[in-house]
């Protein structure tokens, strides 16, 4: 908790930026964010997930601007039936506090695309091929303006499989797949030569790019928002398209490409960074830090609460099997359903719903072993303790935990290990850590970003491990020697 409140403090006054899980918004994110440091104090929270998770971190005041598109705002977000005026989108807003504009100059709306050696050239002849593999990202499957209103609008009779944006040209390009949803400023489309289908039935409406706000984010920051209102109109479809084609083509930075775009109004590219370069980068103690400190916090926290309920299940059998079942149906919960529905309910993104969600999945393992490991000690050994005139509780600390105190202690070295698994999740959310790097590869189909965040998280496991190792040898010798 302590980390939570230093981010807290650190993030204040400071205009949070956020972004989407997809390379152009972590560019535009970038933008934002760099153009406004320039006149105060900003900060990106990048790679936030999907629209329904950085709209929740933006109406609970966790972040004050991200980057969205029109098409998105009005059909998804406020869930019209059909596009509306900009001036009807603004009232809708209002109302619950958030403002839309700053037009970026280029519109990014949604398609679906085919290899190059395909016959088809337009959506409504997809309805004739219902033998087509379709592969679509989890978002575009589930939003009012994806998949259900155009399957309903072409009649088409498939059934997408769910597939990740960043890996999604990969798998079409490998056959894997027939049919995927893109970006119209996508840079791979020209890369692996696919054919846009026309929307010959005008389904898809217009997504410019904008900027959607908290209401109250100009007057709290009103140089930096003059800044950002000097982007109006700037970026073409041709600077967005050659943006996004220096990050997932060359490999640069996102922080460099804006860089260079706002310094020059291009894209510059370079040669991509090696995985060596990409892991011992400067981001990389920072990242690390995070991640053990989301470690440490969630597994203290559930020791904190696991052990007392460890001992109660042990003690107490009626409760035994309602205990362990509750547990290990928080352990089922899916990560990210978990983290979606926190953001929400305790009103911010970050550190503190990272730390709920680890603690969650980390309570069973603790909670299983004090009760396995307590029940495991001889029923002779309690019986002599009490005929020495011991009350329970002293028998409790004195006699019981210690006995246990080696299967407790294993529980607790499978929650850490667990947890430093688990944590590169926490980066969804905002809350940093190596997931991070993960995200950013898993958005780019980038392997060495990948392992530049896996590889560290692996070490960090097996170092974690050993230092559980470590403390039980030496446990067992104090014991040996006492003997």
């Amino acid at each position: 908790m302590i980390a939570a409140c230093a981010s807290a403090s650190a993030g204040e006054g400071a205009l949070r930026v956020g972004s989407k899980r997809f390379t152009e918004s972590y560019i535009l994110g970038e933008v934002l964010t760099q153009t406004a440091a320039a006149h105060g104090k900003a900060e990106h929270r990048q790679g936030l997930g999907n629209t329904a998770i950085v709209l929740a971190a933006l109406q609970g005041g966790s972040i004050d601007v991200y980057p969205e598109y029109l098409g998105t705002i009005d059909l998804e977000i406020l869930k019209n039936d059909k596009p509306t005026s900009l001036a009807q989108i603004r009232a809708a807003l209002a109302k619950m506090g958030l403002g839309v504009g700053v037009p970026l100059g280029f519109n990014n709306t949604y398609a679906l695309a085919v290899r190059g050696d395909s016959k088809l050239a337009a959506l409504s002849s997809l309805a004739q091929h219902p033998e087509l593999k379709l592969g679509l990202s989890h978002e575009f499957i589930g939003r009012a303006d994806g998949w259900p209103g155009l399957a309903t609008r072409y009649g088409l009779p498939q059934q997408p499989r769910g597939l990740d944006h960043g890996i999604a040209y990969e798998a079409l390009a490998q056959r894997q797949v027939d049919v995927i949803d893109i970006y119209s400023t996508d840079a791979k489309i020209r890369q692996y030569g696919l054919r846009v289908l026309d929307d010959d039935l005008h389904y898809f409406p217009r997504y410019d790019a904008v900027l959607l706000y908290r209401l109250d984010a100009p007057k709290r920051f009103p140089e930096a928002w003059r800044a950002i209102e000097q982007l109006e109109g700037r970026i073409s479809p041709a600077n967005m398209i050659a943006m996004n084609a220096a990050v997932e083509l060359e490999g640069q930075s996102f922080a460099k490409v804006a860089s260079n775009w706002l310094a020059g109004g291009q894209a510059k590219t370079g040669p991509r960074s090696a995985l060596m370069a990409r892991m011992f980068d400067a981001n990389l103690w920072k990242l690390t830090r995070e991640h053990i400190t989301l470690v440490l916090l969630s597994v203290t926290l559930a020791c904190l609460g696991g052990i007392p309920l460890g001992v109660l299940a042990a003690f107490v059998p009626r409760l035994r099997q309602p205990v362990l079942a509750f547990t290990g149906v928080l352990q089922t919960v899916p990560s990210l359903a978990l983290l979606a529905m926190l953001i929400p309910l305790l009103g911010m993104i970050g550190t503190v719903p990272a730390l709920v969600a680890l603690f969650v999945y980390a309570l069973l393992p603790i909670v299983r072993n004090t009760c396995t490991g307590l029940l495991q000690v001889p029923p002779g050994l309690r019986m002599a303790a009490l005929a020495l005139g011991m009350e329970r509780r002293d028998r409790l600390v004195n006699v019981d935990l210690p006995l246990a105190l080696p299967v407790i202690l294993a529980g607790v070295k499978t929650a850490a290990v667990m947890s430093v698994g688990t944590a590169t999740i926490a980066a969804f959310i905002g809350a940093g850590g190596y997931g991070e790097r993960i995200t950013i590869g898993l958005a780019l189909n980038d392997n060495d970003m990948l392992l530049a965040g896996a590889i560290p998280a692996a070490v960090l496991a097996l170092l974690t491990q050993g230092a559980f190792e470590t403390v039980e040898w030496l446990l067992a010798r104090r014991r040996t020697a006492l003997r």
